[in-house]
């Protein structure tokens, strides 16, 4: 979607705004003029202005001062992406919530050969360069440009990304700039004042700084967005969406495209979160904006920085929101908490004691309502930490002490990541892309079991066009090498020449195998 506005559309727009308004101040003017002119013939040559009322003179000037405060810390992001890896609505974003991640929508064929243009904001959390954005504008970019708000541009690199938060840290070669502090997205209530500041600039500088203000509508709102990226990503699948933290404050200052990454701020200039997603049926903003809350944000940020990855602690448990039946059969004194579904063989959980049926309430006497809660108030731990868990068994609450454990994501963003870079050695040298054959693609394409590696796409102009090789199949051996992960891929081309012809080794669904011999690039 592009949100690419021409000078004479903008300009447009604007009169006709203006025109509108003119026309209700004339229509105004006229009546009160008229009724003067009744009770006092005297020509009014001075219309009168009424003075504002003190209160909302200073919440003007309090918006004004946050404004000028924050906006030097904001950043514009532009990107380039390659055209394979580029989102699209279809794939990557449910109906009803839009990201905004500014990317021009090609048609498939030649054009999108090219690496397409993207955008968004940040803002600086370090007056050395550290910047904290969304991972969906920068996860997949090959090179990325950082304006600031004086103007100068910078290449920036990727420090570390976190899928499962949408959260990623870039950085850029500079000193001694203005950068804005950590606020508590815990301590936030709702009906609070916020400011949404984004920058996403379009490349023409026409939209540069945009900031809004509105009130937190809601906390802990589990939207399912990013469990659902994760989910329709090949290089991830189930496996790592069932760690995403689903847990956004909801406001309704107004979010439009290429804020994504912006801050989230109080009215102490301090950041409670990080502009992500809208509720919306045409892309645009209508009432519904989402944010990621800090307290996550601060914790990923600082493993990312420090680690290059997220840490993340690990309780071992699934869960549901309690419902009032639930709460009934379990003999709970309100309807509160999360039901467990299953608890991880030899987690966490397990080994203080946790089971199936029993109805957690709090970790560390802060009260858990919904699993995206109890997913962030684990996740802003470290490993190892111990944290009080209190739960109802037949009615009867408990308490068990729990020592955290390592989540498994580290591993699974590491393997989709390392897949992306095997898909893009194998599309360079045999014409074709790869993807790990996990338990939905095996239902998908027919296979029995799950497990190796299969063909993602045929280039139709490279090696491998006209010699058996087909999306779909299941990689067996390539040379002498046989095949399980996209990275036995990458092993098997370091032992291949460039222009010596390699024996690949492919299986159907139905468990048949073929061979094609390919000159590989």
């Amino acid at each position: 979607m592009s949100t690419r506005i021409s000078t004479r559309a903008l300009t447009g727009t604007l009169l006709v705004a203006g025109s509108a308004l003119a026309g209700a101040t004339l229509y105004a003017g006229f009546v009160t003029t008229e009724r003067a002119l009744a009770a006092d013939p005297t020509p009014v040559t001075q219309p009168a202005v009424a003075a504002a009322p003190a209160a909302v003179a200073g919440l003007s000037d309090a918006f004004a001062d946050l404004a000028e405060r924050v906006t030097p810390s904001v950043v514009q992001i532009e990107v380039l992406v390659p055209s394979d890896e580029a989102p699209t609505q279809e794939m990557q974003i449910p109906e009803q919530f839009r990201r905004f991640f500014d990317i021009p929508r090609g048609t498939p064929g030649p054009e999108r050969d090219q690496p397409m243009r993207g955008g968004g904001s940040g803002f600086l959390i370090s007056s050395d360069g550290y910047i904290v954005t969304n991972n969906h504008v920068v996860g997949d970019a090959e090179r990325i440009s950082v304006t600031l708000n004086d103007r100068r541009a910078f290449a920036a690199k990727v420090v570390g990304t976190d899928p499962t938060t949408d959260v990623a840290v870039i950085k850029i070669d500079a000193k001694d700039l203005p950068f804005l502090a950590w606020g508590s997205s815990d301590a936030l209530r709702v009906g609070e004042w916020v400011m949404a500041v984004g920058n996403p600039g379009f490349g023409d500088g026409q939209l540069d700084y945009t900031v809004t203000t509105g009130i937190v509508s809601a906390k802990d709102r589990p939207l399912r967005l990013i469990g659902r990226e994760l989910e329709l990503d090949p290089r991830f699948g189930q496996e790592l969406s069932g760690y995403a933290i689903e847990n956004f404050i909801q406001t309704d200052a107004v979010i439009n495209p290429g804020n994504s990454g912006g801050p989230l701020v109080d009215m102490a200039g301090q950041v409670v979160g990080v502009n992500s997603a809208i509720a919306s049926t045409d892309g645009h903003y209508q009432g519904y904006g989402f944010a990621i809350p800090a307290d996550l944000i601060r914790k990923v940020a600082a493993d990312l920085m420090q680690y290059g990855s997220v840490r993340r602690p690990w309780l071992g448990v699934q869960v549901v929101q309690v419902s009032p039946e639930d709460a009934e059969a379990y003999h709970l004194p309100r309807v509160s908490g999360v039901l467990v579904q299953g608890v991880s063989d030899d987690g966490p959980a397990a080994d203080a004691g946790l089971r199936q049926g029993d109805v957690i309430v709090s970790v560390d006497d802060r009260d858990v309502t919904s699993g995206g809660e109890l997913q962030e108030l684990i996740a802003i731990q470290n490993q190892g930490d111990r944290v009080s868990v209190r739960y109802y068994r037949d009615g009867q609450p408990r308490t068990a002490t729990v020592r955290l454990g390592v989540a498994p994501v580290n591993g699974a963003a590491a393997s989709g990541r390392t897949a992306r870079h095997e898909e893009s050695a194998t599309s360079e040298r045999l014409g074709f892309t790869v993807r790990p054959l996990d338990s939905g693609t095996a239902n998908e394409l027919g296979y029995q079991r799950a497990g190796g590696t299969v063909v993602a796409q045929v280039d139709p102009t490279g090696p491998s066009a006209g010699k058996g090789v087909v999306a779909g199949l299941r990689l067996v051996r390539i040379g002498d090498k046989d095949i399980h992960t996209p990275a036995d891929v990458s092993e098997a081309l370091r032992k291949i020449d460039e222009g010596h012809v390699v024996t690949i080794l492919l299986e159907t669904p139905s468990g048949d195998t073929r061979i094609a011999n390919v000159r590989a690039r």
